[in-house]
């Protein structure tokens, strides 16, 4: 497995070892000694999944207090996969990160930060591995368009929720986590 620093620091991309031959292929999605080395060391609580066409857009999410770090997949498909930077106080704050994953590629997605993808392929499987809990009171969206924030998402007439739809802004959200908090 190869592991590499991204533009904003916590955020990590990891390239897992895919065997295949003609058979099909085997990897190890996950192995806690492992990933501890590159400072993975919180255990994963809840396995999430999601199914979506191309054009859709999830996101910008995030949860505070109950704060989640989440290892996130492309198990088929592709997607560009979005981390930004929301922790008051921090000096990347507002910045982003914007990752193509696919062929089991993986992005490491701190605490604190605020998730979201676009499906770039015809349907995507998206597999996420959570280190806290869903908890729908601590649940804090931001718009995915903000300007401030400045994403190309490289999807045209996206498909979104209502709920992303109408999200506000990342200057008008309370609430935010602060830098060295989470």
């Amino acid at each position: 497995m190869e592991a590499r620093k991204t533009a904003i620091p916590g955020v990590l991309i990891f390239e897992p070892d895919v065997i295949r031959d003609e058979r099909g292929l085997f990897l190890e999605c996950f192995q806690r000694e492992r990933y501890s080395q590159f400072g993975l060391s919180r255990p994963f609580v809840q396995d999430n999944l999601s199914r979506s066409r191309k054009g859709v857009i999830r996101g910008l999410h995030l949860q505070n207090p109950k704060a989640q770090g989440k290892l996130v997949c492309a198990l088929r498909g592709r997607v560009l996969d979005v981390a930004v930077d929301v922790r008051l106080g921090s000096p990347t704050f507002g910045r982003h990160v914007a990752v193509e994953l696919e062929d089991f590629r993986q992005l490491w997605i701190p605490r604190g930060f605020a998730h979201g993808f676009a499906v770039l392929s015809d349907e995507a499987d998206f597999f996420y591995r959570c280190d806290e809990l869903y908890s729908p009171a601590d649940e804090i969206t931001i718009r995915w368009s903000d300007p401030a924030i400045g994403i190309d998402w490289r999807v045209g007439d996206p498909m979104l929720s209502a709920r992303d739809a109408g999200a506000p802004l990342l200057k008008d959200v309370v609430n935010l986590p602060r830098h060295g908090e989470t």
